[in-house]
């Protein structure tokens, strides 16, 4: 009697152990109320954006303007950023710009081979301060890409309104051209190299332009 008791004990126990570890499976992998659904969260790790209308980044200008900060010694434009899209290197190139001396209010506008800058400075040399606008521009966007500045607010509004327009349109790239055009009345600061113009063109380039 004793002996059956035991293993009627042992059985018991092996049930329930079974039960719980069935539960305990269903709980993770199966339910999928408040409990923890492995399958679903490995989805949502690999497509973050489904569902949320994700926007094509390579069909949009990037256009960011910032001003100087009021503050003395604020030095958050020195923040480091990962450049993710044409918007986010704007930033970090109006960010850096009024980082500059005499640097006050920075335009910026990317496209997928161009940058626009347009400025606002009491800078006396204003070569100089082209040149260091243009070349904070270039350490940011990848070497192909050509560089517009100038030091003309009227021109800001100008390029602003570039950022309204869609990639896509076959006008933009006429208005781009003619705003290229007025800003290169604007000092351009110095040659890159010995195959490169003010702006990065090589003869290539030009020719192609």
């Amino acid at each position: 009697m004793k002996k059956l008791m035991i293993i009627l004990g042992l059985c018991t126990i092996t049930t329930i152990t079974g039960c719980s570890k069935d539960m305990n499976n269903r709980d993770v992998y199966e339910e999928s109320g408040n409990s923890i659904n492995v399958n679903n969260k490995r989805t949502e790790l690999y497509n973050e954006g489904a569902g949320r209308g994700v926007r094509n980044v390579s069909n949009d200008f990037g256009y960011v303007r910032h001003q100087k900060s009021p503050i003395m010694n604020d030095n958050t434009a020195n923040n480091h950023y990962t450049a993710l899209d044409r918007e986010q290197v704007a930033n970090i190139i109006s960010k850096y710009s009024t980082n500059l001396p005499n640097v006050h209010d920075v335009a910026t506008l990317v496209t997928d081979q161009e940058v626009l800058v347009a400025y606002t400075t009491d800078s006396k040399d204003r070569n100089l301060t082209a040149d260091q606008v243009k070349r904070t521009a270039m350490s940011v966007v990848p070497r192909y890409y050509h560089v517009y500045v100038t030091d003309k607010k009227a021109l800001m509004r100008d390029v602003e309104n570039l950022s309204h327009m869609d990639a896509r349109n076959k006008n933009a790239r006429h208005s781009i051209n003619y705003v290229i055009r007025q800003m290169k009345d604007s000092p351009q600061g110095n040659r890159l190299s010995d195959s490169e113009d003010e702006n990065g063109l090589t003869s290539d380039d030009r020719k192609m332009h």
